[in-house]
C-alpha cells in the first residue's frame, strides 16, 4: 500500500492509550512499503507524544520516509493555505494536501476529519485511510 502519513496515525501508532491504536497498527502492518512523511507532521508527532526518539525510530525502522521540502513547494502551500483559510490548516496540512497532489497513488492515513474537505489539484478527493 502506498500511503503518506499523518500526525494522528502516527501518534495513535506510538501511543497505546490512544483510541485508534489499534487501527494505526493494523494500519502499519498493511504498508508494504514506509509511509511518506513531511518534516511538520514528525514535528507535530515529536510534540503529542513528548518524545523526539519515538518519531526518529519511527524513520529508522522505515514505518516513515521524510519525503517531501517545504522549499520546493512554497508557492503552492501559499496559494493552498488562502484557499482553506476558513479552515485555518496547520502547515502539516497544507504539506500532505500538497503531498497528495504530488503523490496521486498515494493514500493519506490520517484521523483527521478535515481531508474528508480538503481536495487536491483544487477539486480532487484526496484518497484516504480513516478509522472507522
Amino acid at each position: 500500500m502506498l500511503s503518506i502519513a499523518d500526525t494522528g496515525f502516527l501518534v495513535a501508532f506510538a501511543a497505546i492509550r490512544d483510541m485508534h491504536h489499534d487501527w494505526a497498527v493494523g494500519v502499519a502492518n498493511e504498508l508494504s512499503e514506509p509511509a511518506l512523511a513531511c518534516e511538520a507532521v514528525l514535528a507535530e508527532t515529536a510534540f503529542k507524544l513528548r518524545s523526539v526518539e519515538v518519531v526518529l525510530e519511527m524513520i529508522v525502522s522505515e514505518l516513515i520516509k521524510v519525503s517531501f521540502d517545504l522549499n520546493d513547494h512554497l508557492p503552492q502551500l501559499i496559494a493552498l493555505a488562502k484557499r482553506y483559510a476558513d479552515r485555518q490548516p496547520d502547515l502539516a496540512d497544507l504539506c500532505l494536501i500538497r503531498m497528495s497532489e504530488l503523490y496521486p497513488h498515494h493514500r493519506v492515513i490520517t484521523a483527521d476529519k478535515d481531508f474528508r474537505v480538503y481536495r487536491r489539484n483544487k477539486r480532487e478527493v484526496i484518497p484516504l485511510i480513516c478509522p472507522p
